[in-house]
């Protein structure tokens, strides 16, 4: 038998845009070239006996067993990763900066490139295979006492990420990046603050094309909160096709390109004169978290796991604005939502342990975290948009108008000064939103049943040994749902591509 193409995306498949899904993570690299590579960086090492390969949403993942067993791990970033070079440039370079100036414990690179014009024929980095047993491996075996301790050990770790100190919004890079001197905010010798590497600011989605003509690429560095907001907006009006650009694709509740540019002027309105609140200043101070702190991530003590040995995959960490990891709480310490919630309240609804480390989880950051704590305490309609800003033409019109129309029905009570920018609606207007925001809601509501009906992540991805099963029973689910309503208005709503036969695909 033929061994499998390791540069071939194996891991699963997806409902909605299987193909090109699969294509961006594909990576074409030289892959004995790696094993020579990883090979040589391990002292006394002839040959590898074993390699595991995993795959993330961003990143091509090989794990090497020595025949003198030492292990390491060489990562490939896909090309939706982020942009090419300042990707896995700008996470070398936060992790030394972080080992260096905190105690967190982080596995030790061996070697990495940001160029593909290497004999591998990719950027890559080849690290030390991370301390202990992962977290999400035990966690379900360990006592109440011991969750909660090991809770308190992670906040350590965020404690000493929220105490370093930075003057601007970015990524960090070493001072010798190729990029335009200009965009380089040098900090401590060595390091510099440059463009923001956050897929967020760049045109590297496999769905989504970016559009310049009307706002240009800002991705900093930004060195006060006003540009750094504005560039949120700037994000949200690069994602809008020309308006004589014909969309065929989107439901009639996503509406029109024009409304969408009507509401993000609104919005960079609004987000001029919410900045200018003492309150969201406090919660805005810059500071360098790690993007997906949960039990995938964290590594403990085989023989005591309240103690943390390792964290891993720094990619795309940046140094933001606190309120922007407001929702940032890692799975293990999460709000557990209901399984009725329409949309999740933050409401607690599992067991004892996990409210019990969720409160262990908020008393820890209140006392030790006040960066982080400081944007728990603004209004939820405050975060919430400048979550959503810069989504409306992905999420919806709807979902950012009832967003501005909630503040500034509130403005007043939120103690905020003058007056809102987002003009109250006329009655013909709000009878339109109310109808389009139903519609939203009605498709939110049946993407949430279908995800779990199906066991799928939200964007459809299935693993691959379910996937025959999983792509028959979305036939029959999307065929007696067009029995009900009729294929044509069901495709306006249906979160996934329409099933084909497993002939098909």
């Amino acid at each position: 038998m033929e061994a499998p193409d390791p540069r071939v995306y194996s891991s699963g498949r997806w409902l909605r845009g299987d193909s090109l899904e699969r294509q961006s993570r594909y990576i074409q690299f030289d892959f004995d070239a790696l094993c020579k590579r990883a090979t040589e960086l391990c002292p006394g090492a002839i040959s590898i006996v074993s390699c595991e390969k995993k795959e993330g949403g961003y990143n091509k993942v090989f794990i090497f067993t020595m025949n003198n067993t030492s292990r390491v791990v060489a990562r490939l970033p896909t090309r939706i990763a982020g942009p090419p070079k300042l990707t896995t440039h700008s996470e070398v370079a936060t992790i030394k900066y972080l080992k260096s100036g905190t105690r967190i414990p982080i596995p030790k690179i061996l070697d990495w490139s940001d160029s593909a014009a290497n004999a591998i024929g990719s950027e890559y980095i080849i690290m030390e295979h991370a301390k202990g047993v992962q977290l999400h491996q035990i966690w379900p075996a360990m006592s109440l006492e011991q969750q909660i301790a090991c809770t308190r050990a992670v906040i350590g770790s965020v404690k000493q990420m929220a105490a370093l100190d930075f003057h601007a919004y970015g990524s960090l890079y070493f001072d010798d990046v190729d990029i335009d001197p200009a965009m380089k905010h040098s900090i401590t010798p060595g390091y510099v603050i440059g463009p923001h590497c956050g897929t967020t600011y760049w045109d590297c989605d496999a769905h989504e094309q970016r559009y310049y003509s009307s706002a240009k690429p800002n991705r900093g560095p930004w060195f006060d909160l006003a540009t750094c907001c504005s560039a949120l907006i700037d994000v949200g009006v690069s994602r809008l096709p020309p308006m004589d650009a014909a969309v065929n694709d989107k439901p009639s509740y996503h509406e029109v390109v024009a409304e969408h540019k009507r509401l993000l002027n609104f919005g960079r309105d609004v987000a001029s004169r919410l900045i200018e609140d003492f309150r969201v200043q406090k919660a805005a101070a810059p500071i360098l978290l790690h993007q997906d702190l949960h039990k995938r991530n964290i590594y403990v003590s085989d023989e005591d796991p309240t103690i943390v040995t390792d964290i891993i995959d720094w990619q795309s960490s940046s140094i933001n604005p606190s309120f922007m990891h407001a929702n940032d709480v890692p799975d293990f310490a999460a709000h557990i939502p209901t399984a009725d919630d329409d949309f999740p309240s933050g409401k607690v609804g599992a067991g004892d342990n996990a409210k019990l480390c969720n409160q262990a989880f908020i008393a820890g950051v209140r006392l030790l975290v006040p960066k982080m704590y400081a944007t728990w305490e603004l209004d939820d309609d405050v975060t919430r948009f400048f979550e959503y800003c810069h989504r409306t033409y992905r999420d919806g019109a709807g979902i950012l108008r009832q967003i501005l129309m909630d503040l500034a029905n509130r403005w007043e009570q939120l103690g905020l000064a003058g007056s809102c920018p987002y003009p109250s609606p006329t009655s013909e207007e709000l009878n339109t939103h109310n109808e389009e925001y139903k519609a939203l809601e009605h498709a939110q509501k049946l993407k949430k049943f279908v995800t779990r009906r199906l066991n799928t992540a939200s964007d459809g991805w299935v693993p691959t040994d379910a996937w025959k099963e999983t792509n028959e029973e979305h036939k029959k689910l999307y065929d007696h749902f067009s029995l009900n309503m009729g294929e044509e208005d069901l495709r306006q709503i249906w979160p996934f591509d329409k099933p084909c036969s497993d002939s098909q695909v």
